[in-house]
């Protein structure tokens, strides 16, 4: 009785099954790439077959100007009004010209300023030092830049380094950290072209006034002489060099410091104003120190000024440029702005579309990974592709097959360009469509075999 009602069970699936299968037509369809319409081509994906579809024609999407574009550089920072010409006095000869030496200022070493240009040496060859464009190309090519406003020198492709106020050798130190940041080799010589930042003044009874820089070796009062083409008085007696220096005026009498060698080295500071006088009376030296204070202060309240505007036209400029990028962003939020897309179908982790970037190719690799990547239990790692129509109306397809079977040929995905509406598909695996069909069968069967029971 038992073996009559398994048997009558059996028929009862094999007519069930039948009658499902023959009553759909199918019981499962599932995706394939075929070249059976002729219109599909499935092309092996090789590293030549790479190179030939990256060569299609595609300009990626560019961000606006907004993103590249910086608030600096609005114009050169200068004075607002002429400076006032100085004035002269006549003067009358003093009885008697009193010694008052200034005191031995301390030995320092030369502290770099806004205003004095660093040239830059650097080796040329097949360094990676020549990636700073403009800085490199002959065997030993030289490069200056000036200390600006801010205290910083601007590098190409490195940036802007603050010097003011390092030494040469903290100086060469901080540049040679930035190169390193910047994975630039840090082959290169550092010394200061000209020295801009620390002057003294020098006027007078002398052949040409002048500005005398201070280098990096000390400047003495006999050799800020020499460089004004020395002394022109004929009269030795009643003659005397003023200094000026923070406030304090100090006087050698001419023929006092033409008998001592010590007072000829005093040395000098930035900021020393000399005035060899010839009218013998303090006053005067004195009127054309607060002169030059005065017109030191009128050039600086201008700077201050041009400075202040220069800072509101950043801060304009700033402004303008925050706003567009963030009028740009809110479009991209809201699918206002023209994308380009490729997409997933198939076994990915995550169907759906990939936003092609602004400004560069992506990649197969991309669009799979940035989505999940593929699954490796139901998708097929042998038939994986991508599907790129004709650009005419003949609507053809190439089918570009990557056979990951063995995985180094996952390198191909990392090389293989995507252009826009590029479909990129995943195969399932045998096995896959076997189990799909017997899931999709079983639920049917079921409810068959029981419907004959009853």
């Amino acid at each position: 009785m038992f073996a009559k009602g398994l048997s009558m069970f059996r028929r009862l699936i094999a007519i069930s099954l039948l009658s499902i299968v023959t009553g759909c037509g199918v019981a499962y369809i599932s995706p394939v790439v075929s070249e059976d319409d002729g219109k599909v081509r499935i092309v092996p994906l090789t590293s030549d077959v790479v190179s030939a579809a990256n060569r299609a024609p595609y300009a990626p999407k560019q961000l606006p100007a907004a993103f590249f574009q910086n608030a600096g550089g609005a114009r050169a920072l200068s004075g607002t009004s002429p400076t006032p010409a100085p004035v002269s006095e006549i003067q009358t000869r003093p009885a008697e010209l009193a010694l008052r030496v200034p005191p031995t200022p301390p030995r320092t070493t030369y502290d770099i300023g806004v205003g004095d240009v660093l040239l830059l040496a650097s080796r040329s060859g097949g360094s990676t030092v020549e990636e700073l464009s403009g800085l490199l190309a002959a065997q030993n090519r030289r490069q200056g830049y000036t200390v600006q406003d801010d205290g910083a020198i601007a590098i190409p492709d490195v940036g802007r380094v603050t010097v003011a106020g390092l030494t040469l050798e903290d100086a060469e130190a901080a540049l040679f950290q930035r190169l390193l940041e910047a994975q630039i080799d840090p082959s290169f010589s550092l010394e200061i072209a000209e020295f801009n930042s620390k002057r003294v003044s020098i006027g007078g009874a002398v052949g040409t006034a002048a500005v005398i820089p201070i280098t990096l070796t000390p400047l003495t009062l006999d050799q800020a002489i020499a460089k004004a083409d020395g002394i022109q008085t004929p009269d030795l007696e009643y003659a005397s060099i003023r200094l000026y220096r923070q406030g304090d005026l100090y006087q050698i009498p001419l023929e006092s410091y033409l008998e001592s060698p010590d007072l000829q080295k005093t040395r000098l500071v930035a900021g020393d104003s000399i005035f060899v006088d010839t009218e013998y009376q303090l006053d005067r030296a004195q009127a054309y120190f607060a002169e030059q204070i005065t017109l030191r202060q009128f050039r600086q309240q201008a700077r201050v000024q041009a400075l202040a505007e220069l800072q509101a036209e950043v801060t304009l400029r700033r402004a303008a440029l925050e706003e567009s990028r963030s009028n740009f962003e809110a479009q991209l939020d809201n699918d206002a702005i023209a994308r380009d897309y490729a997409y997933l179908t198939g076994e990915v982790s995550q169907p759906g579309r990939f936003t092609l970037p602004f400004g560069r190719t992506a990649s197969l690799a991309d669009a799979l990974y940035s989505h999940g990547g593929f699954d490796t239990q139901t998708g097929n790692p042998t038939q994986i592709y991508v599907l790129r129509g004709s650009q005419g109306s003949s609507g053809e397809v190439t089918a570009f097959n990557l056979n990951a079977k063995n995985a180094a040929e996952l390198i191909l995905a990392t090389r293989m360009e995507l252009r826009p509406d590029d479909v990129i598909f995943v195969a399932e695996q045998p096995v896959t469509r076997w189990n799909r069909v017997i899931t999709q069968i079983t639920p049917s069967l079921l409810t068959s075999v029981a419907s004959s029971v009853n």
